[in-house]
């Protein structure tokens, strides 16, 4: 039997032919597609602040949240406050949305978590969504907006068909878009995907670790982004979270790294927010000897093992 936090519910998959059978047209400058804000409040304020400053520079900005922007945010007051903001934007589903609205018998927190995770990490994350489902549960109509939520959304935006997702083309969970599945190499199922979906280029988050790859597949050039976390540290030694930030305007900040298609910058973009003030209120929620301080304060303070140079894979087939 598949154990809980490794499984992939029925309902989490989907056609990949489906997915950009409607697609929206977005008449922002910028889009700023942010995954994995994980309920950091701080993190969020931050990038409604850069997006701020975008529009003072003439730029629309439309934000797009691509599922997991709870997690840490374990208490009433935090639930409602990440929520009702996020719920003001572009919004879709990720697991721990869909596990908060729909909780799947057997699921755990639903992250599908494959072979390579510590048997450990899947268990704390199983107890983290638990006490997660229980703040939730006192906000039925939070809820009832989740569970209204899609799972993902395909838009037309400067001139090229932008594919958002939580994780990949198959599934709200799976991983086939992971920094560990372009490492192993995954160009056979890339072509398929993009081959079935129509798509110039695919934003995800779900998997933790930053993507950025540039590819063709029947002769046109194809992007993935995936931006990792918004809300926690993704390279080696700095704690800062990322966005996926695409806009004919190169970013105002400087980007971790960039890709252009187009006229189109796809870039991941750093989130300095106050990670004094964060790991304040995490470690409030979440002290010494918790799920969530043994699973992820090292990462808020120190980031990952990744050098910037290791979210490219340039590839060509």
């Amino acid at each position: 039997m598949t154990q809980e936090g490794r499984s992939c519910p029925l309902a989490y998959r989907y056609d990949p032919a489906d997915l950009c059978r409607q697609v929206s047209e977005s008449s922002a400058d910028v889009l700023y597609v942010i995954g994995g804000l994980y309920g950091n409040i701080l993190a969020l304020d931050e990038i409604e602040r850069m997006a701020r400053a975008e529009e003072r520079e003439g730029r629309h900005v439309q934000l797009v949240f691509n599922g997991d922007f709870n997690w840490f945010n374990a208490s009433d007051e935090l639930f409602r406050a990440v929520n009702e903001r996020v719920f003001g934007h572009t919004v879709i589903l990720g697991n721990v949305e869909y596990e908060l609205a729909n909780p799947s018998p057997g699921a755990g927190c639903g992250c599908a978590y494959p072979e390579f995770v510590d048997q450990g990490v899947v268990a704390r994350s199983n107890r983290i969504i638990e006490r997660l489902q229980r703040v939730a549960a006192a906000h039925p109509d939070i809820r009832m907006q989740l569970a209204d939520l899609p799972r993902y959304h395909c838009l037309m935006f400067g001139g090229l068909k932008i594919l958002v997702l939580h994780a990949d083309p198959e599934s709200l969970a799976g991983w086939g878009l992971a920094h560990e599945a372009f490492a192993e190499g995954n160009e056979v199922r890339l072509a398929e995907w993009f081959n079935t979906t129509g798509a110039d280029a695919m934003v995800c988050t779900h998997t933790c670790l930053p993507v950025l790859w540039s590819g063709l597949v029947a002769n046109q050039a194809r992007l993935v982004v995936n931006n990792g976390s918004a809300g926690m540290g993704n390279l080696h030694r700095d704690p800062r979270g990322l966005i996926a930030r695409i806009s004919s305007y190169g970013p105002s900040v400087e980007a971790v790294s960039t890709l252009e298609r187009r006229g189109l910058h796809f870039s991941l973009v750093p989130v300095a927010f106050d990670r004094e003030a964060w790991l304040g209120r995490f470690d409030a929620l979440w002290p010494s000897g918790s799920d969530a301080e043994a699973s992820y304060r090292s990462r808020l303070l120190n980031g990952t093992s990744l050098a910037p140079g290791d979210v490219l894979f340039p590839s060509g087939f």
